[in-house]
């Protein structure tokens, strides 16, 4: 299992971004190495949503927190639902460590499978419907008076080649930061 070890005012997280899967590589997650992958990629996006943070611990203070739903890496193109049910629990303990949460971003389908997973615990449903992103990408979602934004994912190659995917989750972004400011 590959945990965030990163240091962090709980009571200042008002936004959790969870990605699909961690990388193989620790070091390429979102709070490893200066200038991981996993950090890039989402730094590219909140730029263009008008953020100015230059570090993913600039994202900290502004009361974002990024992490990832599936917490070993991939072993298939797939993630098998199983892989993704192993980790539940811990993405579960993550999110309750943030009181003030006010939005939760889903970034991508096993994203949105997970937190499904753990809505449908507790109220034997899930809380984000079973259909296209875009149809929801503009809806109001709430779980627990949080307010669930579906989107796609924000790390890997895709970024590279959809484009309309891209200008997407920068919208989706402006929204979150929108709402986090208030």
């Amino acid at each position: 299992m590959q945990l965030n070890e990163v240091e962090l005012d709980p009571f200042a997280i008002k936004a959790i971004m969870i990605n699909e899967v961690v990388p193989v590589d620790p070091s390429q997650d979102f709070y490893g190495k200066p200038g991981a992958d996993y950090s890039k990629s989402a730094l590219s996006l909140f730029k263009n949503a008008g953020a100015k943070a230059e570090s993913t611990y600039d994202l900290l203070r502004e009361g974002v927190y990024l992490t990832n739903a599936v917490k070993t890496p991939k072993t298939d193109y797939a993630i098998e639902k199983s892989t993704i049910e192993t980790s539940v629990p811990y993405l579960e303990a993550e999110i309750a460590l943030f009181p003030n949460l006010q939005v939760i971003m889903l970034m991508g389908d096993v994203a949105r499978k997970a937190f499904n997973m753990i809505s449908k615990k507790e109220t034997k449903k899930n809380a984000v419907p079973s259909i296209s992103t875009y149809k929801l990408r503009r809806s109001e979602i709430r779980y627990n008076n949080v307010r669930i934004m579906p989107s796609y994912i924000m790390t890997g190659g895709n970024l590279l080649i959809e484009k309309s995917k891209v200008a997407m989750v920068t919208e989706d972004i402006a929204a979150m930061l929108s709402i986090v400011a208030r």
